[in-house]
């Protein structure tokens, strides 16, 4: 796109050709900037891309690019989501039952980019329908590596005995 669109001019930047230098925590800053003149996208695009004295229009362009990337990455990851609850039999409501599904997720994207989150949440209600996604709850589980790890060996331990009689 820089290239295509000229952004920066004739050339692209040459940090801008490097894959995966813009990391997540840098993109949400950049997109939950409140500030009138973005200076937070001015800051990040001279720091780290070392694009300097970039225009808002330019700046404002960058916010756009990463409300595209994260709300794809988010619904891709709702996506999945409803792929497990549909192997589960939860993507529906059957006979007036109305059992919950917790859905707990781990890591910094989904507890600190407030955006994705959102977007997760709200594609998930989307393709799930009112009345299923009233069942679903997505919460954030602080040590959910741990816990996962606890509930599959569980899980596990469960069978033992069964194989053995």
């Amino acid at each position: 796109m820089a290239e295509e669109a000229e952004f920066f001019g004739d050339t692209v930047p040459p940090k801008l050709k490097k894959p995966f230098i813009l990391k997540t925590p840098e993109m949400s800053s950049m997109h939950h900037d409140t500030t009138p003149d973005l200076k937070v996208v001015g800051n990040k695009l001279r720091d780290i891309l070392e694009i300097s004295n970039t225009s808002l229009k330019t700046r404002k362009i960058v916010v756009e690019l990463c409300d595209i990337v994260a709300s794809r990455s988010a619904r891709l990851a709702a996506a999945g989501i409803l792929g497990i609850l549909k192997k589960l039999g939860r993507d529906t409501v059957k006979g007036g039952e109305k059992q919950k599904s917790v859905i707990a997720l781990d890591g910094g994207l989904f507890e600190h980019y407030t955006k994705f989150r959102v977007c997760l949440e709200d594609t998930l209600k989307e393709l799930l329908g009112d009345e299923a996604a009233d069942t679903v709850v997505v919460e954030l589980a602080n040590d959910g590596s741990g816990i996962g790890a606890a509930l599959l060996a569980a899980s596990h331990s469960q069978y033992l005995g069964v194989e053995e009689s």
